[in-house]
């Protein structure tokens, strides 16, 4: 075993252990302890840890990550994103798709990023904590300015206008709204106290008293997303976080969507790459996930030229000399010797928790890892670059849970690979079909 993999799965909880298995054995990637499955990201790590670094001191960042399916991305994201919570930012991962989160109405961006806000401390979403976080700071900085208890209440409503003076000039509800919120709290109003916030978190149809009693008027628009946005930032710096990490996955779904709506969203990005480089959001680490056709081809960036010129990177060297710093980066995929790297080291990670790892090792051995791995690419047509998700579903669900629980099971003997259809996604049924008659296309 080399060191590396000792030092990633060496002294683990039994809880995160528990975790990532159980994950892997759905078929899914782990919502965290990703550290400990990282194999070959340590050429990224460098360079990212700088650039959240960045964000952390008031800037803000862009970047674009490409790579094939099954090629890792969102593995990436979610690990970068766990880099961040150590670093004590918030983070909040939004899948892009034309029906419920269309990239063209970046109130609904907006929505889905306060749904699926997360901090190290609270799940998602963790907008109400952050919230009652900042009116508590905002109480103890008048409190240290020495404010007597009587004067409490106006001195923290005059905090909350100087923290939110620039938010105001582009969101004036912003801060109302807030306002809002913390008079039904108060006042013990709980219903009007959620609703206010459900606003504040841009969902639609929030009742009309509840507005009314907060002083703001309709819902959240394309335009005052980038308001509220620049309000959270301010809300997470102001109590405790050192910025919000915000992935856009899947954005290659804009290819299928109409002519017009993909116009529309494309110019969207566009205008959200210019508003993080301005400066406008500090502490915004922005990332967004695609494959090379959505970068590449005409019914993508390239149908945008100004985008495309934002995101233009050179890619025409040998991917050992990409620039880990420039605004794309690529994920080269999978080959086999790297699939085999993953599976041995989530038969360590298993092993240390088995009741006999000595067994576990020994059983599943370096060479049969390979074997299975060997075995799922050819199933999948010799794409190993999309077997990952299944490979490993097979080593911990098929292989290693057998092994563990039945003294007598040897794979080599008892285990011979099976992969129907209902458990495939679409590209790996596509991979897997036997001709090209078989192949789904999809078409527009």
């Amino acid at each position: 075993m080399s060191n590396d993999r000792l030092e990633r799965t060496g002294s683990v909880s039994a809880a995160r252990r528990r975790e990532v298995i159980d994950a892997l054995r759905r078929g899914a990637v782990p919502e965290s302890g990703l550290d400990l499955l990282a194999t070959g990201l340590g050429r990224f790590e460098e360079a990212l840890d700088a650039e959240l670094d960045t964000a952390a001191s008031g800037g803000s960042v862009f970047k674009a990550v490409r790579g094939e399916y099954g090629s890792g991305k969102t593995f990436f994201t979610r690990w970068l994103g766990e880099r961040a919570k150590r670093r004590n930012f918030a983070v909040a991962e939004i899948q892009v798709s034309e029906t419920e989160t269309p990239l063209h109405k970046l109130e609904t961006v907006y929505r889905r990023l306060t749904e699926r806000l997360t901090t190290s401390g609270f799940p998602p979403s963790a907008l109400r904590p952050v919230v009652d976080a900042w009116f508590y700071a905002l109480e103890e900085d008048a409190l240290s300015a020495g404010a007597a208890e009587e004067d409490l209440a106006g001195e923290v409503e005059r905090l909350l206008a100087a923290r939110l003076s620039e938010v105001s000039r582009h969101a004036p509800s912003f801060a109302t709204a807030l306002r809002g919120y913390r008079t039904a709290l108060t006042s013990g109003d709980e219903g009007t106290a959620a609703a206010v916030l459900a606003w504040l978190g841009g969902q639609p149809h929030v009742a009309a008293s509840a507005r009314r009693a907060a002083g703001v008027r309709g819902d959240l628009d394309h335009f005052g997303a980038f308001g509220f946005l620049q309000g959270l930032l301010t809300v997470l710096r102001d109590s405790g976080h050192k910025g919000l990490f915000v992935v856009l996955d899947e954005v290659e779904t804009l290819q299928r969507v109409r002519s017009d709506a993909r116009d529309k969203a494309l110019n969207a990005l566009r205008q959200l790459i210019d508003e993080v480089h301005s400066g406008r959001f500090p502490g915004l680490y922005l990332l967004i996930t695609g494959t090379p056709a959505f970068f590449e081809g005409q019914q993508g960036v390239q149908r945008l030229a100004p985008l495309a010129q934002r995101l233009a990177t050179d890619f025409t060297t040998d991917p050992r000399f990409d620039n880990p710093r420039a605004v794309q980066v690529r994920l080269p995929g999978f080959t086999h010797a790297s699939l085999v790297g993953l599976g041995t080291t989530i038969r360590d990670l298993y092993a240390d928790g088995a009741g006999d790892s000595g067994r576990v090792k020994a059983v599943v051995d370096d060479a049969y890892v390979s074997e299975l791995a060997a075995a799922v690419g050819g199933a999948l047509g010799g794409r190993v670059g999309v077997a990952p998700r299944l490979f490993l579903k097979k080593l911990v669900g098929d292989v290693l849970d057998r092994v563990d629980q039945f003294d007598d099971f040897d794979p080599r003997q008892h285990y011979s690979l099976t992969m129907s259809s209902n458990e495939m996604s679409d590209i790996e049924r596509n991979a897997a079909a036997a001709d090209a008659d078989e192949i789904e296309l999809d078409l527009p």
